[in-house]
């Protein structure tokens, strides 16, 4: 399996962030994250370009990874990953942006975890895992018993929806690779203390687990 950026995929929604998104960006650097995704998926075409643009500047100067939702073509201009609404698209988006692009897709059951294998994805986000405050409603749960089966296929498995630095540590002890987080990030006062305490309870458990 490819090396991931790093254990906690920190992803944007400026409509529960506290601060502007590149001011978080700055914080997940600062709070030693090695991961954003581009979310935002209502921005239009030009809004969401322009953001990309200055999201990439911080990633380099930071030192971490940018990747963006769904849009092949705006991941190709600004160097970035994608993550994927379905499987089906891998082989597009590895055509357009190469061999050592990360690509990912979102995975709500085991099905589609086997799918975006079949794809050669690179990672899997699979939820939701625990209820969350960002999807009132969006469940049921999967539990870490999902990460578990999921965890068995050759891909590498985030745990997303309501992870928190309290509970990352059962995702990785159930076979998690790391963790993706959007609305704990987005809505704190101080996203770079929750992005450190996220990336170091990610760390402890995967020593712990022998990875």
């Amino acid at each position: 399996m490819r090396p991931l950026p790093g254990p906690l995929l920190v992803i944007t929604d400026r409509h529960q962030a506290r601060h502007a998104i590149e001011t978080i960006a700055e914080a997940v650097g600062r709070g030693g994250g090695r991961w954003l995704l581009l979310r935002d998926k209502d921005l239009a075409r030009e809004g969401k370009r322009d953001l990309g643009l200055r999201l990439a500047r911080i990633a380099a100067e930071r030192g971490f990874t940018l990747s963006v939702s769904t849009d092949i073509g705006l991941a190709a201009e600004v160097g970035a990953g994608v993550h994927l609404q379905a499987a089906a698209a891998v082989a597009l988006a590895r055509a357009r942006l190469g061999s050592s692009a990360i690509i990912g897709v979102s995975a709500h059951g085991l099905s589609d975890v086997e799918a975006a294998v079949a794809a050669r994805a690179d990672y899997v986000t699979l939820s939701p895992i625990f209820l969350t405050d960002s999807k009132p409603g969006y469940g049921p749960a999967l539990g870490t018993a999902a990460l578990h089966a999921a965890a068995k296929r050759e891909i590498a498995v985030l745990a997303l929806g309501g992870v928190t630095a309290e509970t990352a540590g059962a995702c990785l002890a159930a076979g998690a690779r790391g963790v993706a987080v959007m609305g704990e990030i987005m809505r704190a006062d101080d996203p770079a203390r929750i992005v450190g305490d996220l990336v170091r309870a990610c760390e402890g458990a995967g020593r712990c687990n022998g990875r």
